[in-house]
């Protein structure tokens, strides 16, 4: 199995590689979004258990597939470990605090950021998009990053520990469509919209993965800051939305729960593929 994405990979440089990675994340957006096709409530509990797994794998990616490479590429100093990640938490502190957006759950006068005249959907969606841009981020980092190996061995494990990445964010984009398209087709909106702006929130994965990968491709000396940043600005999107959300309707056991194996499928697929 590995032999075979490796010889399927290595005919691609390392931008098309983000591309066709974070493509697949914001197909699985839309898988995620399928169901208000067809039904027009899901159960909020398996929601919240979704949120929670989505957080899980997010928090294990965060350190298994960016911030420990990090570290081993610095050859084991801290520092540019800790700029990069308070960085990116920062950097999504300051989009968080800009952009328009409403989380789920809230009114439309509870919307956060500017303040717009624009519409609720746009603004739900807007609230996924800010989660997804480092999730794209953090994918074409992980791919980028391949340029840098220097042997064939750190190459293999770079690329590998991409495609788990890839795989782990694909996974808990599943509940991330789902959380836009559901609320909004509740609300009366018809089936094809709501789907259309649930899917829409995974579009930037792909534009933040090609940006990712071309900056450390094209300076190799900010690898170690650009994967700790990715890291940074996915710890903030997680305790300052997912873990909140999942807990705000008295699922908190389940969502925890969630987490918890959210963390372990990804903590497997990183060391597994890695």
């Amino acid at each position: 199995m590995e032999e075979r994405l490796l010889s399927f990979f290595q005919q691609y440089h390392p931008v098309t590689l983000a591309l066709l990675a974070t493509l697949f994340t914001w197909l699985l957006t839309a898988a995620g979004a399928a169901p208000v096709l067809f039904v027009k409530r899901f159960n909020k509990k398996i929601m919240d258990g979704m949120l929670g797994m989505a957080a899980g794998v997010m928090i294990a990616a965060s350190f298994w597939s960016l911030l420990a490479p990090a570290i081993e590429m610095s050859g084991g100093d801290w520092k540019p470990a800790t700029i990069g990640f308070l960085a990116g938490g920062l950097f999504l502190y300051l989009i968080d605090k800009l952009l328009p957006h409403l989380h789920l759950g809230l009114e439309t006068t509870e919307a956060e950021g500017i303040k717009t005249p624009w519409q609720r959907s746009t603004l739900l969606v807007l609230a996924i998009t800010l989660h997804n841009f480092p999730e794209g981020l953090a994918v074409g980092v992980a791919f980028g990053a391949v340029a840098h190996a220097t042997d064939a061995a750190m190459a293999q494990e770079m690329m590998l520990g991409g495609v788990a990445l890839a795989i782990g964010i694909g996974l808990q984009n599943l509940p991330e469509g789902l959380a836009v398209a559901m609320p909004l087709r509740r609300e009366g909106m018809g089936r094809v919209k709501a789907f259309m702006c649930g899917q829409a929130s995974g579009i930037v994965e792909p534009i933040a993965g090609v940006l990712g990968a071309w900056l450390v491709f094209s300076m190799g000396a900010i690898l170690p800051y650009g994967l700790a940043f990715a890291a940074g600005a996915m710890i903030f999107v997680v305790v300052e939305e997912l873990i909140p959300e999942s807990q705000r309707d008295g699922h908190s056991d389940f969502a925890t729960a969630g987490a918890m194996l959210g963390f372990a499928i990804m903590m497997m697929l990183d060391v597994g593929l890695g």
